[in-house]
């Protein structure tokens, strides 16, 4: 059984959460108490040090992780502290697990970026051997070969920078059946000139990742598209902005195309805190 993550999620990367596990516990509270079901941490690391502080402190507020790095983050490892939060908190942990960029794992591990796909079923079947279940598994997945490779060994497939367009063709390649929940990022923020400004700063770290850009050139994109830090056909196509309702409206899209889910990532100008004064606004839009 897959666990429940509803119909609207929010996304925020680990860097974002304060360290001290009280406030997280804390902040974890004040989302619960939003009516949100389910928390996706950016970037997490494998000894799920976040996860567990969120879990603990809550009941009924699901984790999933946005990614886990296959190359950096050791089965093993991951593995372990899973089984300790599953038998705590069952049916509450999603693990999300992605083959990362090849820049940075290099730079990262140095390892050569080789195979990346064999690399990533030879960890699938680490994880099997290790007693991960598959239904609390899902991948990053934007080609048809990796979203192919999540319907088939996971529970699904989280889908990062995305369209609603890339939604409808990722439903149609993983089936009826197979969990989809991309992330969507936002801007509360009405004038197009400062909305696309944070947009762009968000989207330049991006737009230098070859994973990122050949996805944006199948989804229709050209170079004019991802010159000079985006086109404003572009960047309102990837990151929606405006009030709460044009966001909601953006969401709804996703749905409409076949998301059973979507993970919502505000974008401020201040990225280094968690925006929780616009989680808020959308949370109460959302209930009500």
């Amino acid at each position: 059984m897959v666990l429940e993550v509803g119909r609207i999620g929010l996304w925020a990367a680990q860097r974002q959460w304060p360290t001290d596990v009280r406030t997280r516990t804390e902040i974890a509270v004040e989302v619960a108490a939003m009516g949100i079901p389910t928390l996706w941490i950016g970037g997490a690391s494998g000894d799920l040090e976040l996860p567990a502080a969120i879990l603990d402190g809550t009941e009924g507020l699901s984790v999933g992780t946005s990614i886990l790095n296959i190359w950096t983050e050791k089965a093993d490892i991951v593995a372990d502290h899973y089984a300790m939060l599953a038998k705590a908190h069952p049916d509450r942990l999603l693990l999300g697990f992605g083959v990362g960029h090849r820049a940075l794992v290099e730079q990262a591990t140095n390892r050569r970026w080789e195979r990346p796909v064999e690399v990533l079923l030879d960890y699938l079947d680490t994880l099997d051997e290790l007693g991960v279940p598959r239904e609390d598994q899902a991948l990053a997945a934007l080609g048809p070969r990796v979203l192919e490779i999540a319907s088939r060994r996971t529970a699904g497939a989280l889908p990062y920078l995305v369209t609603p367009e890339h939604t409808r063709k990722a439903r149609a390649v993983i089936g009826p059946d197979t969990l989809l929940a991309p992330e969507q990022k936002v801007v509360l923020e009405t004038d197009p000139g400062r909305a696309r400004a944070t947009v762009r700063r968000s989207l330049a770290p991006y737009l230098a990742m070859p994973n990122y850009v050949n996805n944006l050139r199948r989804l229709g994109f050209t170079d004019d598209d991802l010159a000079g830090g985006g086109s404003d056909q572009m960047v309102d196509a990837l990151v929606v902005w405006g009030d709460v309702d044009t966001v909601l409206a953006r969401v709804a899209e996703h749905h409409a195309a076949g998301a059973d889910h979507v993970a919502v990532q505000v974008l401020t100008d201040e990225p280094a805190g968690l925006p929780r004064a616009q989680w808020a606004r959308l949370a109460e839009a959302i209930n009500s």
